[in-house]
C-alpha cells in the first residue's frame, strides 16, 4: 500500500513537472521576437525586381501589422543569397539556428529556392517564395513548409503561349538562362505550344546574368521561326529585349518574355518595350486599393513596386496575420491558419493556398503601352485580361506533388 502511494505520488509530481514545463515553454514562445528573414538579391541581376525592395515591403507589412503581435515584437533581418545554394542555406541555417528566425521570404533564384525548401522543412520553419518561379516548388519537390506566392513558369510561360498560339504566332526558339527558372519556364511554354499545335524550332541557353547576346541572336533569327522568347527574368530579360531590338528582329519576329517585371519595362523605356504581351501577377495602377499601397512603397523607394514586392507585403501579412488567429507562433499551428484563412488584400481577393503549397489568385494579362498610350509616370500597362485563378495555375489534377496524392 505505501508502495502505492509512493507511486501515485511520484506519478502526480511527474505530470505536474511536465504540465508546468509546457506552460513555461509556451509564455516564453509567446514572449520572444517573432523573426521574419528576407532573403534575396541585393546586388545581382534581380536586384531591382526583388532586393531591398522586398526588404521594404515585408517591413511595410511589420509596421501595419503594429510591429508586434500580443507581446512578441516583430523583427526583420535580410540578406543578399548572392545566387549561390552553399551561401544561401548557410544564412538560413544561421538564422534559424542562431537567431531564431522562424520564416523565409522572396528567394529570387529558383535553385536557391528549392535548396531553403529542403532546409525549412527539415528545421520545421516556413518559406515564402515571392520571386522563385519554378514549378517543381509545387510539384515533385513540393514541402508542407513552402508557399509559392506570386507567380511560376505555369502561370506565366504556358498562359502565355497558350494566349500567342491561338492568334497564330506558331513556330518558337527559345533564348533560355541556363538553371532551374529558364528550364521551366521554356518546358512550361513548351508543353502548351505542342498542346495547341504549334512547333519549337530551336534553342540555346545563356549563363545567368549575361552581357551579351548577340551569337544567341544570330542562332535565333537563323532559325526562322516567328516567336523569339527569352526564359529568363531581370538585366537577362533587359539587355536580351534590348539587344534582339537593336539587331532589327522586332520587324520581322514577335519578342516576348514571359516573366517581365514592371522594373524591366522601366529600364527599357517604352520605345523599346512596347507592345510586350505577357502574363502579371499584381499592376499597381489597377485599382484604388494597389495604388494606395504602391503610392506608399513609392514614397519610401522612388520606385513602383514589381509583383514580387507586392507578393512579399502579401504573404508576410498574411503569416502574421495567421500567428495572431493561432495565438502562437508555432510552425504548424500557423501553418494551419495560413491555409485556412484566405487571402485577402490588395495583392489577391480571396486568394487559397492549395494543398501542393500554390497560392493560387487571379493573373492579369498584360501588354505595354506606346509612348503615346501613356499619360504619366510609370503607366505603363494595357490589362488585357484577367485569368481566374483555376485558370492561371496548373490544375490540381495535374499535379506531380506528392501531398497531392
Amino acid at each position: 500500500m505505501k508502495n502505492q502511494k509512493k507511486q501515485i505520488k511520484a506519478l502526480a509530481f511527474l505530470v505536474c513537472g511536465v504540465l508546468f514545463g509546457t506552460v513555461a515553454t509556451q509564455a516564453q514562445t509567446q514572449d520572444r521576437p517573432i523573426k521574419i528573414g528576407v532573403l534575396s538579391d541585393m546586388s545581382g541581376p534581380y536586384a531591382d525586381q526583388a532586393g531591398l525592395g522586398s526588404v521594404e515591403a515585408a517591413r511595410m507589412a511589420i509596421e501595419d501589422a503594429g510591429n508586434k503581435i500580443g507581446n512578441q515584437p516583430i523583427e526583420l533581418v535580410s540578406a543578399d543569397h548572392q545566387h549561390k545554394t552553399d551561401v544561401a542555406t548557410s544564412i538560413v541555417r544561421h538564422w534559424i539556428d542562431v537567431d531564431g528566425v522562424d520564416v523565409i521570404a522572396d528567394m529570387p533564384n529558383s535553385g536557391v529556392a528549392l535548396a531553403v525548401q529542403a532546409l525549412v522543412k527539415e528545421k520545421n520553419k516556413i518559406a515564402l517564395f515571392a520571386t522563385a518561379a519554378t514549378t517543381e516548388l509545387t510539384g515533385k519537390q513540393c514541402s508542407p513548409n513552402g508557399i509559392q506566392w506570386v507567380y511560376d513558369a505555369y502561370s506565366n510561360a504556358a498562359g502565355l503561349a497558350k494566349a500567342l498560339v491561338a492568334q497564330g504566332d506558331k513556330s518558337w526558339f527559345f533564348l533560355t538562362v541556363d538553371y532551374a527558372l529558364g528550364i521551366s519556364l521554356q518546358a512550361e511554354a513548351s508543353k502548351a505550344i505542342a498542346a495547341a499545335g504549334g512547333t519549337v524550332v530551336g534553342s540555346v541557353r545563356h549563363p545567368l546574368n549575361n552581357p551579351d547576346f548577340s551569337s544567341f541572336l544570330l542562332q535565333a533569327q537563323a532559325s526562322d521561326a516567328k516567336v523569339i522568347a527569352f526564359a529568363n527574368a531581370g538585366s537577362d530579360t533587359i539587355n536580351s529585349v534590348k539587344q534582339a531590338g537593336e539587331f532589327g528582329l522586332t520587324k520581322n519576329h514577335v519578342i516576348v518574355a514571359p516573366l517581365v517585371y514592371i522594373s524591366d519595362i522601366h529600364s527599357m523605356g517604352l520605345p523599346m518595350a512596347q507592345g510586350l504581351t505577357y502574363i502579371e501577377g499584381f499592376y499597381w495602377d489597377l485599382n484604388d486599393d494597389t495604388r494606395a499601397w504602391s503610392k506608399r512603397f513609392f514614397e519610401r523607394r522612388k520606385a513602383m513596386p514589381t509583383m514580387t514586392h507586392a507578393g512579399v507585403y502579401s504573404a508576410v501579412s498574411h503569416y502574421l496575420k495567421a500567428v495572431k488567429a493561432a495565438g502562437t507562433s508555432d510552425t504548424q499551428a500557423v501553418l494551419a491558419k495560413m491555409r485556412e484563412m484566405p487571402v485577402d488584400d490588395f495583392f489577391s481577393r480571396g486568394g487559397t493556398i492549395r494543398k501542393d503549397g500554390r497560392m493560387a489568385h487571379d493573373m492579369l494579362l498584360v501588354q505595354v503601352k506606346t509612348p503615346a498610350e501613356s499619360k504619366y509616370p510609370w503607366d505603363y500597362y494595357k490589362v488585357l485580361a484577367t485569368l481566374p485563378a483555376d485558370q492561371a495555375f496548373r490544375p490540381l489534377s495535374e499535379s506531380e506533388c506528392p501531398l497531392v496524392k
